[in-house]
């Protein structure tokens, strides 16, 4: 059976919301001598999105200046990173880490597996939308350029949003399992096409039923399977398809771990995950954290980061005492 969890946000708007105070407040803390940089923490960390547009709006108003331009110009480094980040809708937000994935130096091809194995149809549409509004170009295309082989292939399956949704058929899990399995086998560019395929198309609820077919055809989790079978960011890609299908916060919580752990630090990705999912299921994503590494999210980031950068971290991430 398939019960999503009641997903739930770090970040909830901030009741008796006041836009002109707290733009205010902002115009005064960037405009003095020194930046009040726990100023900026207290209020951009503790409203919503929407709620950080109609600050915006009110600054422009009341300054005649762009709120991010004017952190941009006062603020620096990672701690610059958060705070710019939280002020675009979140389809911006996706827009704008994608386009610096496809167009940097490198192309940062787990940003771009983030971000498209997770996003539902609904989610890829409005941030392709914001892609050709910003950077007035196509983000197919964009990938089409940038990526390459059976990696772009899925990528640009994804990119469609065009996944199934709430549809599910018994019937065919099977089929569809059976697929799998012999493209786990026979790994030619074909086989690979179908899986991708399968992967990228089916709903959720039908993916659910063919991964459990998957485990009794072969007697092998799918996950496996798919690590030992392929490599490279093909095989990463895949496997993020699966976790986010089967619990999009664990996946989220491996990858920050990851991020933490394994990469020391990686600003970047701890950046994104924590704004882009902190209306989303931050808090769950906590949890998972907790209970698969024993140490709290919080603890974590405690440990590594620190300054206002830290502050402001651990306000998304919003934590308690008991998360020491």
């Amino acid at each position: 059976c398939f019960f999503p969890l009641q997903t739930q946000g770090t970040i909830l708007p901030a009741p008796n919301f006041n836009p002109i105070m707290d733009a205010q407040l902002l115009g005064g803390a960037l405009q003095g001598i020194s930046c009040e940089k726990d100023v900026l923490i207290d209020i951009l960390t503790q409203r919503c999105n929407s709620q950080r547009l109609m600050i915006a709006k009110a600054y422009r108003d009341m300054y005649g200046r762009d709120l991010i331009t004017d952190l941009k110009e006062n603020l620096s480094h990672h701690f610059k990173e958060v705070m710019v980040g939280l002020m675009y809708p979140p389809a911006s937000y996706d827009a704008h880490e994608l386009w610096h994935a496809l167009k940097g130096v490198d192309t940062e091809e787990n940003c771009l597996i983030d971000i498209l194995a997770s996003r539902s149809n609904m989610e890829i549409f409005q941030m392709k939308e914001a892609y050709l509004m910003q950077y007035n170009t196509d983000l197919q295309q964009d990938i089409d350029s940038e990526t390459s082989g059976h990696f772009r292939d899925t990528l640009m399956n994804l990119a469609q949003g065009t996944r199934m949704e709430g549809y599910a058929d018994p019937s065919t899990a099977a089929q569809d399992a059976m697929i799998l399995w012999e493209a786990c086998q026979q790994k030619t560019g074909e086989h690979k096409n179908m899986l991708q395929m399968i992967l990228c198309n089916r709903s959720h609820q039908q993916l659910w039923m063919v991964f459990q077919e998957f485990q009794s055809i072969s007697g092998q989790d799918i996950v496996d399977a798919i690590n030992e079978c392929y490599d490279g960011y093909f095989q990463e890609l895949l496997v993020a398809i699966v976790l986010c299908i089967r619990d999009k916060p664990s996946y989220f919580a491996y990858r920050l771990y990851n991020a933490i752990h394994d990469f020391g630090f990686h600003n970047k990705t701890i950046i994104r995950i924590l704004i882009a999912r902190s209306e989303i299921d931050l808090m769950n994503i906590r949890q998972r954290y907790k209970e698969r590494y024993g140490k709290s999210l919080f603890h974590d980031i405690k440990h590594f980061a620190s300054g206002h950068y830290e502050s402001a971290l651990l306000a998304i991430c919003a934590g308690d005492t008991e998360d020491y």
